[in-house]
C-alpha cells in the first residue's frame, strides 16, 4: 500500500483560508462583498435578548390577579430604569397608609403582565453582540441576516490544544530556539498587547504574569496539565474550549508536557516576528474537531516560495508526521516505508504500521493509527 488516509494538521507558510463569521442569531450584516477588512472591523451585529425575572406582584400587593391592573404604573414594553415604580396599592383600607410599592429590580422593560397568575415578567436590556472579521482579508460572500465569509492568503499554523478565544496582535519571539521555556522574568509592560512565542513550555507563573501585563496570547510547544489547572482553577473537560475567562489566550503547537515546538513551526513564527497575527485558542477534540490556530495574513507569496505539490491520497512516503501516542509522543519525522502487511505489536494485537525517520536521525516502526500528518 503506497498511501493511506490519516488525520492531520496544517503548518504551511502560504495558503488560502476562508473564515465564516456568523452571528449567534439573526441581525444586521454591515460588511459588503469586496470590502477589505481588518481583524477588529465589525462584520455584523445584533442584540441578544436580556435575561428574564419574574415577580408575583398580585401577592405583594395583596390583591386578586384580575384587579392588579388598577395598581400597575407601567405597561408591557415600557423601558424602565432600576428603581422605577412598577406598581403600588392604596394602602391600609384605602387611606394611603402603609402603601406597598414594587420597583423595577434592574434596567430593562416589562415583558408581560398576567391577570391570571398575577406574575409580571421583566427583561434586562438587550446585550449588543458584534462579530468582527478576525483576520485581515476580503469579504467574498454575504450570508443575509447572519454574517459573511472573509478570505485571505496567509501563513497558517494549527496547534494541538488551546484556551481563550480570538486575539490579534504583534508576534514577539522570546526564546532563541524551540527548547526555550517561557519564564516570568521574560515578561514586562513592553509586551502588552503582543502575541508572545516561546519554544517549549509555558508555566502557570509566566501565564499569570502575562495576564497581569496584558499579553494577548502565548504560543508554546506545550503546557503541563497541572499548570493549566492552576491557571484556570479547574480541570479542562472534553467539551470545546475557547470561552474561558482569561485575558491571555494560549495555543500549544505540540500538546501537553515539556515538548519542544517543531522546528518548522518555530522557524515560521520567528521569520514573521514583528508581523501581526490572529490567534484563536478554541479547541474541540471530539466529533467536529476544532484546532487552535495562528493566522498571519500574506498579501503576496513569500520571497522564494514555490507552491508544494498537493496529494489527495493522504499519507505517503516522505509525508511529515507527528506521533500522538507513547512511547514516541510528540516526535516529528518523515515516513520512509508503508509496509502493506499487518504486524504484531507489543500488545499482541495486529495492525498496519509505518516506518518513520525522526528529526534526530533515529528510526522507529509505529502503528499508523498513532500518527497524524503535518500538511505543508
Amino acid at each position: 500500500m503506497g498511501h493511506v488516509y490519516t488525520p492531520g494538521l496544517k503548518v504551511t507558510e502560504y495558503t488560502r483560508i476562508a473564515k465564516k463569521r456568523i452571528l449567534p442569531l439573526k441581525g444586521e450584516v454591515i460588511a459588503k462583498v469586496g470590502d477589505r477588512v481588518n481583524p477588529d472591523d465589525v462584520i455584523a451585529r445584533t442584540d441578544m435578548p436580556g435575561n428574564v425575572d419574574q415577580i408575583n406582584i398580585a401577592n405583594l400587593l395583596g390583591c386578586d390577579p384580575e384587579d392588579m391592573k388598577y395598581f400597575m404604573k407601567v405597561e408591557t414594553g415600557m423601558p424602565l430604569e432600576e428603581g422605577d415604580l412598577v406598581a403600588q396599592n392604596k394602602g391600609l383600607l384605602g387611606t394611603g397608609l402603609f402603601k406597598t410599592s414594587v420597583k423595577m429590580p434592574f434596567k430593562g422593560s416589562v415583558e408581560s403582565i398576567s391577570e391570571v397568575t398575577g406574575n409580571v415578567l421583566f427583561r434586562t436590556v438587550p446585550v449588543p453582540i458584534e462579530v468582527t472579521a478576525y483576520i485581515e482579508g476580503k469579504v467574498t460572500e454575504i450570508i443575509p441576516d447572519e454574517g459573511a465569509i472573509v478570505e485571505t492568503n496567509a501563513t497558517f499554523i494549527q496547534g494541538i490544544f488551546g484556551i481563550g478565544g480570538e486575539r490579534f496582535g504583534e508576534i514577539v519571539v522570546l526564546t532563541e530556539d524551540p527548547q526555550g521555556d517561557l519564564i516570568e522574568d521574560m515578561l514586562d509592560e513592553s509586551l502588552r498587547g503582543k502575541i508572545v512565542v516561546c519554544g517549549r513550555k509555558v508555566t502557570s507563573g509566566a501565564f499569570k504574569k502575562a495576564m497581569d501585563v496584558g499579553i494577548k496570547a502565548i504560543v508554546a510547544g506545550g503546557v503541563d496539565d497541572r499548570d493549566l489547572r492552576n491557571i484556570l482553577g479547574y480541570d479542562i473537560g472534553v467539551a470545546i474550549t475557547g470561552s474561558e475567562n482569561v485575558i491571555t489566550a494560549v495555543v500549544t503547537t505540540e500538546g501537553f508536557g515539556e515538548i519542544p515546538m517543531a522546528q518548522k513551526t518555530f522557524d515560521l513564527l520567528k521569520k514573521y516576528q514583528g508581523r501581526n497575527a490572529s490567534v484563536n485558542g478554541a479547541t474541540q477534540i471530539r466529533a467536529g474537531v476544532i484546532r487552535p490556530e495562528i493566522v498571519i495574513a500574506q498579501p503576496s507569496p513569500p520571497e522564494g516560495f514555490t507552491e508544494p505539490l498537493k496529494s489527495t491520497l493522504g499519507l505517503g512516503i516522505g509525508s511529515l508526521v507527528r506521533v500522538i501516542r507513547y512511547p514516541y509522543f510528540g516526535l516529528i519525522g518523515k515516513v520512509t516505508a508503508l509496509p502493506p502487511e499487518l504486524m504484531t505489536l507489543e500488545s499482541e494485537s495486529r495492525a498496519r504500521v509505518l516506518e518513520v525517520e525522526f528529526e534526530d536521525g533515529n528510526n522507529a516502526i509505529v502503528p499508523r493509527a498513532n500518527v497524524e500528518t503535518i500538511e505543508s
